[in-house]
């Protein structure tokens, strides 16, 4: 039963978590000497970007690799008053965007270094499996 207890835990375990803070993800990668995977996301509002969550981010193929590899960010933009943000996450996200986003991009996908170098971006929905995505970031690790 133990054991049964055990593998339940980490199968509910094995999500990566997306963080809302790059600069504390900097620090995250340079410890860990992970790339930073950053997502701009139109959360309820974006077909393209829930596509994108839904078919490539949220894979297990996508998470099993982030889990060993990346350091996820996204910066999210909801519209809804429901799924709103707090001020602090607002104004996050909003940096972000202006150094890396400005042109507002729905999806807008960066890898970048610990540092903030982009080593490689995608613009909108990329249209490929979620072994293809993994293998392009792989290429560049």
């Amino acid at each position: 039963m133990k054991l049964l207890t055990f593998f339940i835990a980490i199968f509910l375990t094995t999500g990566v978590t997306w963080s809302g803070d790059f600069s504390d993800a900097q620090k995250q990668a340079a410890q860990e000497h992970k790339l930073i995977l950053i997502n701009f996301s139109g959360s309820d509002w974006c077909g393209p970007c829930i596509r994108l969550r839904k078919e490539i981010l949220e894979s297990s193929t996508f998470e099993s690799y982030a889990s060993g590899h990346l350091v996820l960010v996204r910066a999210d933009f909801p519209r809804q008053k429901k799924d709103q943000l707090s001020k602090e996450q607002v104004k996050l996200n909003e940096a972000l965007a202006d150094k890396y986003n400005p042109d507002g991009k729905f999806p807008y996908t960066l890898l970048v270094d610990e540092n903030g170098k982009v080593l490689k971006d995608w613009d909108g929905f990329p249209n490929e499996t979620p072994d293809q995505f993994v293998s392009q970031i792989s290429a560049i690790k």
